[in-house]
């Protein structure tokens, strides 16, 4: 039996992660909330999920800041993170390509897109660490 992958949900709207969380749940993922930036990168620390969902407006620490910590750690940063907004703002669509978010996406959010980009994320990410090892000679 293969491992459930660990999805790591930040998002401050307690609506959004309950639907988030039940819907990925439903599909076969370990689910993990943080409820704040603060709490966010203690769980990637703590869990080392394999795909993160974060809100760009957060309490305590906001997900631009979050994803740039999370990309910037040699540790953590192959995890794919999908950011999420509410905002309209291009500025913040580009701040988050400059901290290497590797999908954005609007709310409200469209559940079934989103279990089809973190398929493809994950998919995206097992193919890059099956090449590493391949370069590695393993």
């Amino acid at each position: 039996m293969s491992k459930k992958h660990k999805i790591l949900i930040v998002d401050d709207e307690p609506d959004v992660v309950k639907v988030v969380s039940y819907r990925l749940e439903a599909a076969g993922y370990e689910v993990i909330v943080a409820y704040d930036g603060k709490d966010g990168l203690v769980k990637v620390k703590t869990h080392q999920p394999d795909l993160v969902i974060l809100d760009l407006m957060l309490p305590h620490i906001d997900g631009i800041t979050v994803c740039a910590h999370i990309k910037s750690d040699r540790r953590y940063h192959h995890i794919p993170v999908i950011m999420l907004t509410a905002s309209a703002d291009l500025n913040n669509k580009k701040l988050s390509e400059e901290v290497k978010v590797d999908l954005f996406l609007n709310k409200p959010l469209e559940v079934e897109n989103l279990q089809i980009q973190i398929q493809r994320l994950l998919a995206h990410k097992r193919d890059d660490y099956d090449d590493s090892l391949k370069e590695l000679g393993g």
